[in-house]
């Protein structure tokens, strides 16, 4: 399997050009590829209509959490700037502009779907839309049934008081006219959020309103004795992050509150729908207290993220074909038995095409395990049914001794965290909350176990959160292993967070922030230096985002000396590649599609050629982030094992390099591509799904169909 991978070069940077890409409107554009799969016609109909509803929801975080802060920056008179010179305002003046032409293609797109979905028989009815007489009747009944006792419509007038709009709450703006005597008068409704977003009409073929609309479509019946002028939808989102506080005693007390407190934020976003009344829109802006919000005015449909109920219809035909993880089959060779596959040699498990029920397993077994004594574990999030969580319950209460980290500060998974917590606590697992300052998201499962008279320790280090739901989704690696060396450092990592004892002479890992950093530049100036040497020098490495100017500028510092860099990155890249003098020699790519790429790993050719049997490979659970290296705690995991090496280095990390129908080239002024196709299309997504992982086939490896081997066109990438 070949293919090439093309980098338009550029010339030198201009004076007073910036070396990088602004981390806020990378983001944007990666929002862009994200909403451009909305129309790609290689996708079933749902799909492309998911995506849209993704990248919806993907905005609306942004909008609540990066540009709230950069509002707050600018109401306290900060000037700080970005990596790439920009103030805050400056920041907040480009975003406006990027969000809203994001906005006009979600509505495109949006057009353009309603028309594909009903050829499909899926129809989106609503204002000005036709209705049959049965569905008529039904819509009324339904919203004096299940809408009107739940909706409180109140009057907007010196007496009543402006009622509180919820972050990501809609409602609906109302001039009535009084037909007794003519006197006009605003009403608001709130939607309330227990209200489903879209409601499906009877019958076998699928039609769908919105709530908003039937609402809108009653005003009569809500409001008697009045005629209806006018009404607006509007939604609103509340800045959503949690500041914590270096003075906070209690860390769950203060994230309870501060929970609460952030449903009350400041407003960051107006999004207003119709034909506006003047007046009312004066209102909602003044009563809202619009300082640095953004307001968007459109004619079509507001807070995408509720078309995921849409993409819930039973159509499989317009879906995806379903897939079933595999489950490792070295692990079923040993009669299921987690402990004596591992003990046989380090497996690494390919989420999601190898099952994730594996990492469950190894806690079950380790929880009704007679001769396992304790078990370790960070959790940074467990999803809201959680079996890994109801694994350590039964640890703790089979009488091992079981630790969990949890991480409060999880961004918008606090609250499940805080529940979890409890329950644990109550089934007397010792819980610990890690650093004040610092967020514990390395993933580490760590197990003791005694043999033959001592003690043994099998770990698991993962990519990706322990969390059943995105596993499904998200591609990931989980690496087991019995070496007593990664035992011995994961006690004492576990040691750093519950004890704050920092590590001393680690054999294998390194943990950011005290090492991480330092690892890695390690491997790229052994890199500058083979290159300087006239050796072979190349680097690939495959992450979420890449925005710390102290790692790219050491990227540059290797490109100039001649390092072929390859760089597989999903989301931001802050790096400009192609430019002459400064980052020719890198080439970056991001893949979007079926599954969301989360893996992230880090290969140096080591003196040679890339992929080969010297190659220094690591997984690890940081991004290219200063938040990564500098302010969590995280881990590089080194893989040495022959066969889990081969896999991740020349079967994972080389399909993504091979990848061209779901890539996206960076080029130097920060535009993105497609990539393509060429003649030989390849999809990473797919071949994974359709042949088996190397260190999980066990026997099978030799006696089984043989795995499709991946290869390079020197020179291409």
């Amino acid at each position: 399997m070949t293919t090439e991978a093309v980098q338009t070069g550029s010339g030198p940077l201009a004076v007073g050009e910036p070396r990088f890409f602004n981390r806020e409107l990378s983001w944007l554009s990666f929002n862009q590829r994200v909403l451009a799969e909305a129309g790609n016609p290689d996708y079933p109909v749902l799909e492309r209509l998911r995506f849209l509803s993704i990248s919806g929801s993907n905005l609306d975080e942004f909008l609540m959490v990066r540009v709230a802060g950069l509002a707050g920056q600018v109401r306290r008179k900060i000037e700080e700037t970005s990596i790439d010179g920009l103030t805050p305002s400056q920041q907040l003046a480009a975003i406006r502009e990027a969000v809203t032409a994001i906005e006009l293609g979600q509505q495109a797109a949006w057009e353009v779907l309603q028309g594909q979905l009903a050829e499909c028989g899926i129809t989106i009815v609503g204002e000005g839309k036709r209705r049959d007489h049965g569905h008529a009747r039904w819509l009324k009944d339904y919203f004096l049934e299940h809408i009107m006792p739940v909706i409180t419509p109140q009057a907007i007038d010196p007496a009543h008081p402006f009622p509180f709009v919820a972050n990501q709450g809609m409602g609906i703006l109302f001039a009535l006219n009084r037909v007794a005597d003519g006197e006009e008068l605003m009403e608001m409704v709130l939607i309330p959020s227990a209200l489903p977003r879209f409601i499906r009409l009877p019958g076998e073929e699928a039609a769908y309103i919105s709530v908003e609309d039937i609402i809108c479509q009653n005003a009569e019946v809500l409001f008697p004795g009045f005629r209806a002028l006018g009404h607006g939808v509007f939604r609103v989102l509340r800045d959503s992050d949690i500041e914590l506080e270096e003075d906070a005693e209690d860390l769950v007390r203060y994230y309870r509150t501060a929970i609460q407190r952030r449903r009350r934020g400041l407003v960051i976003m107006l999004h207003l729908q119709g034909d506006f009344d003047p007046a009312a829109e004066a209102l909602l802006r003044n009563q809202l207290g619009l300082d640095k919000a953004i307001v968007i005015k459109t004619d079509g449909l507001i807070g995408f993220s509720g078309l995921s109920k849409i993409v819930d219809e039973d159509r499989p035909e317009l879906k995806f074909e379903p897939y079933s993880s595999r489950y490792p089959e070295r692990v079923l060779e040993h009669d299921g038995d987690c402990f004596a596959s591992i003990r046989e040699k380090d497996i690494v498990v390919h989420h999601p095409y190898e099952s994730f029920e594996v990492v469950v397993d190894f806690l079950r077994q380790a929880a009704s395990d007679p001769d396992v004594v304790a078990i370790k574990q960070t959790l940074y999030r467990a999803g809201n049914q959680s079996s890994v969580i109801a694994a350590l319950i039964a640890a703790a209460e089979a009488g091992k001794s079981v630790t969990a980290v949890v991480e409060l500060k999880a961004r918008f998974d606090e609250e499940q965290n805080l529940f979890w917590a409890s329950q644990l606590e109550r089934a007397g697992v010792q819980v610990i909350y890690g650093f004040v300052d610092w967020k514990t998201h390395a993933k580490v499962s760590m197990v003791v176990r005694r043999e033959n008279g001592a003690y043994r320790t099998y770990c698991h280090f993962g990519t990706g959160n322990y969390h059943p739901i995105t596993a499904r989704i998200y591609t990931d690696l989980s690496f087991f292993t019995a070496d007593p060396k990664f035992g011995r450092d994961a006690g004492k990592l576990f040691n750093f967070i519950t004890g704050y004892v920092e590590p001393q002479k680690l054999e294998m890992l390194a943990i950011s922030p005290i090492f991480l950093r330092e690892r890695l530049y390690d491997c790229i100036d052994r890199e500058i230096a083979n290159a300087q040497a006239g050796k072979a020098a190349a680097i690939w490495a495959k992450l979420n985002s890449l925005t710390d100017s102290k790692l790219i500028n050491r990227l540059y510092d290797a490109s100039q000396a001649g390092v072929k860099i390859t760089l597989v990155v999903r989301g931001i890249c802050c790096l400009r590649p192609g430019i002459l003098g400064l980052s020719e020699n890198i080439t970056v790519k991001s893949i979007i599609g079926r599954f969301l790429e989360h893996s992230r790993i880090w290969v140096f050719g080591n003196g040679a050629d890339l992929p080969n049997r010297r190659a220094q490979v690591f997984i690890t659970s940081a991004d290219g982030m200063s938040r990564n290296l500098d302010r969590r705690v995280e881990l590089l995991v080194p893989i040495r094992n022959r066969t889990v090496h081969d896999q991740v280095l020349s079967q994972v990390m080389l399909a993504n390099l091979l990848d061209t129908e779901q890539s996206w080239l960076l080029a130097p002024d920060g535009s993105w591509r497609r990539m393509e196709k060429g003649e030989t299309p390849f999809n990473l997504h797919r071949y994974f799904m359709t042949n088996p992982s190397l260190s999980g086939r066990g026997a099978a490896l030799t006696s089984g169909r043989k795995v499709p081997k991946l290869a390079l066109r020197r020179g291409n990438v």
